[in-house]
């Protein structure tokens, strides 16, 4: 085994699975998904085919870790789809692989290239402070935060509260409404952890402000800007924002949680319906794996943002992370992680029952999106099944 489990572990979270708060799953009492180690040795012995490597890393589902998959392999390189798992486990039924899930923190892709194109139009300059667009907003102690430190995680903005600390108070606290506004004042209203520019902490509250921007410059809502720049565009038509509205509109897979259930004992809970204004331009999209692969392809070949701005999704600071001292791991709107010898950009999202993926090589020669609705949607390490399925894609972390 060349890499132990922590540390296959710690380097695929680099890709920003960790979007949310940590919870510690309960033990499990389904059956449970394949040893990481065992998965991992199998494909590093039998170097399968794509098709079975990518089979076999869906296989057996539902399980503890995770009730259904969906994912999609394109590029050069050769190409696959497949789901397993069940639309829910009320029925049994089979997962719908054209079903519609949270995309969670890819929501923060679109949001960078929205801010991109917008500055390749000279509406807005990465290097001009937050503060000026939102001067009522930002106060003085955030004004040499620029623009592209709000994308790229160097700003120093902690993270607004939110009321409860358990999964249990935050499912209780569900149908709550966050007005952006609101989320940056309590955000702007702490000290600030470092000084901006000088290190990389990822959190949301940096598209968030970036979203705000976005209105301001335009007049309109940032919901309609990605709508009319991105979504319309490149005819993801079943990608869309879901503002207050906590359901998930037409086909999807149910997500579950595992948590503390009202009889007292621990189990899974569906959670599918369950509101993301706390997310909003870092993280409240709905979508597709068909959509998100159109999307990445379409990035990847640079026809959502042109020219030099494209270049600012595949830059990353020269600064280093503020927790763990590593080098930093998010560029605009994008994170990198070597695989299977490569550079593998793209980003994770994690919302309660669900966790997605977008990826891709630079040249676009093998891509991956995948949909897991995971028990452990927001846990400390990344889904096990989502890790293989990355793994199974691209290799093991350099």
């Amino acid at each position: 085994m060349r890499k132990s489990t922590r540390t296959l572990l710690a380097a695929a979270l680099v890709l920003g699975v960790t979007a949310g708060p940590a919870i510690v799953p309960a033990a499990a009492t389904t059956p449970t998904a394949p040893s990481l180690e065992a998965s991992v040795a199998s494909l590093e012995a039998a170097a399968p085919s794509l098709e079975a490597a990518m089979s076999a890393a869906i296989a057996g589902l539902p399980r503890a870790d995770a009730t259904a998959a969906l994912v999609r392999v394109g590029g050069t390189e050769g190409s696959w789809q497949g789901s397993s798992g069940v639309h829910d486990l009320e029925s049994g039924a089979p997962a719908d692989p054209g079903a519609r899930f949270r995309a969670g923190s890819v929501t923060k892709v679109f949001t960078a290239a929205t801010v991109l194109q917008l500055a390749a139009e000279g509406r807005i300059d990465l290097d001009r402070s937050a503060r000026s667009y939102l001067p009522e907003l930002i106060p003085g102690r955030y004004a040499t935060v620029t623009v592209r430190q709000l994308l790229n995680h160097t700003h120093g903005v902690p993270a607004p509260d939110f009321p409860g600390t358990t999964v249990e108070e935050w499912y209780a606290n569900r149908f709550l409404v966050h007005s952006p506004e609101a989320m940056v004042r309590s955000a702007t209203a702490k000290p600030r952890e470092f000084r901006p520019g000088t290190k990389q902490r990822y959190l949301n509250i940096g598209y968030t402000i970036a979203g705000l921007i976005v209105e301001r410059v335009t007049g309109d809502t940032y919901e309609r800007q990605v709508e009319r720049r991105i979504l319309r565009p490149l005819g993801l038509r079943d990608s869309y924002f879901p503002g207050t509205d906590p359901g998930i509109d037409g086909p999807y897979n149910h997500g579950y949680q595992r948590m503390l259930l009202d009889d007292g004992t621990t189990g899974l809970r569906d959670v599918s319906v369950w509101g993301t204004t706390d997310g909003w331009a870092a993280g409240d999209l709905v979508s597709t794996t068909a959509d998100l692969e159109r999307f990445t392809r379409a990035l990847f070949a640079g026809r959502v943002v042109r020219g030099p701005l494209l270049e600012e999704m595949f830059t990353l600071p020269k600064v280093a992370d503020v927790k763990t001292g590593a080098p930093a791991a998010y560029a605009v709107g994008l994170s990198m992680k070597r695989l299977g010898g490569r550079e593998v950009w793209g980003k994770t999202g994690g919302r309660w029952g669900y966790n997605t993926a977008i990826a891709s090589t630079r040249d676009g020669a093998r891509t991956l999106v995948y949909s897991v609705n995971s028990t452990d949607a927001k846990g400390q390490d990344m889904n096990r099944t989502a890790l293989t399925v990355m793994v199974s894609a691209y290799g093991l972390p350099d």
